[in-house]
């Protein structure tokens, strides 16, 4: 399992990441355990906006992921993440599971391996490497 926390400056969230959420969904590349959304104002108060909670217009862009959120983060987890959201700003919480990692653990476990080690590389740790790549070429 993994989680993404996406922070939309300003709250300016229009939905716009549902379809690609919705797509992954589809294509059982991942199953969202849970998905909630969550307010910081600008006295950092937070306030948690569920899913169900949500303008019914903007509802209908999660649809297809609707029947998948299981509520795995609780009021504790959701505060503590909803804390590193910038003031002003409204952040989608995101927790899914790699559904073709399944096989690989199943085979891993059955082949008697251990896992060691297992990081998510930043995304601007692979970028700078990839840019880096490049330019020795």
């Amino acid at each position: 399992m993994e989680y993404l926390v996406v922070a939309f400056p300003g709250s300016r969230f229009t939905g716009a990441i549902a379809p690609a959420l919705a797509d992954a969904v589809a294509s059982k590349a991942v199953r969202i355990l849970d998905l909630t959304f969550v307010y910081r104002a600008e006295d950092g108060t937070i306030e948690i906006v569920e899913l169900e909670d949500l303008d019914p217009g903007e509802l209908v862009s999660f649809e297809p992921v609707e029947g998948e959120v299981t509520g795995m983060l609780n009021s504790d987890d959701i505060r503590e993440l909803g804390e590193r959201v910038p003031p002003g700003s409204s952040a989608a919480l995101i927790v899914w599971e790699d559904l073709w990692a399944v096989p690989l653990t199943e085979a891993v476990r059955a082949s008697g391996g251990q896992l060691i080690a297992h990081e998510r590389i930043p995304a601007e740790v692979a970028e700078a490497a990839a840019s880096a790549a490049g330019s020795t070429r």
